[in-house]
């Protein structure tokens, strides 16, 4: 099982240094990501050659998300993206507020939503100072690692 702070680490040096994919692997197991609307893919050695496979015939068979994505790219500003593979929740419960909507000013330690992984509930913080100029992701939808669930507008 791979540590989900090594992957969260990894994301932070891929968006540092601006890269598109990173491929890591040793003798027990292959970690291959990608950004910039690309398939995030983690496995054991003999699974990445079928998920790349896999991933391909789901992006040309659905048409809207590619062009969604150029009205994405219209809200500029730094994505706040999942750490992990879990369901998003905006809030602590269905009776609370939203944690951040648009147009709040968050800090590298707010608490922007919480991620249900296997049970457990973690609180993901922004990790950028700035303002909320769009959400991405609804309540309740399951989201991918390293999917993008806020754009922030940094200082």
């Amino acid at each position: 099982m791979i540590d989900i702070r090594k992957l969260k680490e990894l994301v932070k040096l891929m968006v540092a240094n601006d890269l598109a994919e990173m491929d890591l692997r040793d003798t027990d197991e292959q970690v291959t990501i990608r950004r910039h609307g690309e398939t995030f893919v983690t496995s054991a050695p003999a699974a990445p050659v079928v998920a790349p496979q896999a991933a391909a015939p789901a992006a040309t068979e659905s048409a809207p998300p590619p062009a969604a994505a150029p009205q994405e790219s219209e809200v500029e500003g730094e994505e706040i993206i999942s750490p992990m593979v879990g369901t998003f929740y905006s809030s602590p419960d269905p009776d609370s507020p939203a944690f951040v909507n648009v147009g709040d000013e968050v800090s590298e330690d707010t608490t922007v939503c919480i991620m249900e992984a296997m049970k457990i509930f973690n609180e993901i913080k922004a990790q950028v100072s700035g303002k909320i100029v769009k959400v991405l992701v609804k309540s309740g939808d399951p989201v991918e690692f390293g999917q993008p669930l806020f754009i922030v507008k940094t200082k």
